[in-house]
């Protein structure tokens, strides 16, 4: 570090010293942490060069960098900008580790007990750059301190009782194209219900990520009641896939409605042999919800009663 701190008192960019500095870099020099030259140093001193190269090094040498001893010395801004790049190789799980440890250090250095919240307070906004999403159902459930979901848990006076779904086909076959066109189907209950979202299929072409816009319609006044443009994330299986409204969207007996999506992707699985009248029997009160499906007007991208996409209501009662 004294080398570039020379250099920049001197101005001398370009002789030896300023050199020295990239070589350790670049293999010819020490084995000095990219991460360590990173911060504060290239940062602070204004260079560039000497930034970008580390950062490089950092991508090729993920795992490397965040073992090698001077990791837990880093700053949190520094902390931050490797942690916001897309370009690090190395498996999400390993890089939380290695955050946990940094956040220990830090606890440390600070005075704190290493609770979990502690360690939530010193890390701050950098949690939230671990990519949670990448990790495997098993990782996370070991992942300790757990980010913390600022969702409202208060539940909602009108939704009681267990969450409810129906699917009106019952067979999925393969290849069901999308052009912007939406997949429409109409349909009425028999009592009173809120829909809180659609099953719809995913890409046949394994894992795959759409963009969706969903809506529910009252059908005669061609009133959106709820909608919602979101994405959903499939694994090339034939199940469906959950997409959800923002807000539930109550549905009174014996008025038509028209459940909308309009996808952007590749090719899907789509239902065959579909079901005009679907019922939903409850398995404690023994109510029963009946769902009839028609065939909605217009261009509905192929979707019908017997063959398309929508394949899933999900709603409370």
């Amino acid at each position: 570090m004294a080398y570039i701190f020379l250099t920049k008192i001197y101005f001398c960019h370009q002789n030896w010293l300023f050199a020295e500095a990239l070589r350790v870099l670049d293999g010819k020099g020490s084995k000095t942490n990219p991460l360590v030259l990173f911060a504060p140093q290239a940062r602070l001193f204004d260079e560039p060069q000497l930034a970008s190269l580390c950062l490089e090094n950092i991508d090729k040498n993920t795992s490397d960098a965040i073992n090698a001893e001077g990791f837990t010395d880093i700053d949190l801004d520094t902390l931050m900008a490797v942690l916001e790049r897309d370009t690090l190789g190395i498996r999400e799980i390993r890089l939380f580790n290695a955050v946990v440890r940094w956040a220990e250090a830090e606890c440390q250095r600070q005075q704190l007990q290493l609770t979990p919240e502690n360690k939530r307070k010193v890390l701050g906004k950098a949690l939230s750059l671990i990519r949670f999403p990448l990790m495997t159902i098993e990782e996370f459930a070991a992942v300790n301190p757990k980010p913390r979901v600022e969702f409202i848990d208060r539940p909602r006076c009108c939704l009681r009782g267990k969450e409810c779904s129906i699917n009106r086909f019952q067979q999925v076959e393969s290849r069901w194209g999308y052009s912007g066109t939406s997949d429409r189907i109409r349909f009425t209950v028999n009592r009173r219900i809120f829909v809180v979202g659609f099953g719809l299929y995913g890409s046949i072409h394994g894992p795959t990520d759409y963009q969706v816009n969903i809506q529910i319609i009252h059908t005669d006044s061609n009133t959106i009641l709820g909608q919602n443009d979101t994405g959903f994330s499939c694994d090339g299986s034939s199940n469906t896939f959950r997409v959800m409204f923002k807000e539930p969207v109550e549905i009174l007996p014996n008025v038509n409605y028209t459940a909308s999506a309009t996808l952007k992707g590749p090719d899907s699985h789509y239902g065959t042999k579909g079901l005009r009248k679907v019922i939903h029997e409850s398995p404690t009160t023994g109510t029963k919800t009946v769902f009839t499906f028609c065939y909605a007007a217009g261009n509905n991208n192929g979707t019908s009663v017997e063959d398309g996409q929508v394949p899933e209501i999900i709603f409370y009662t």
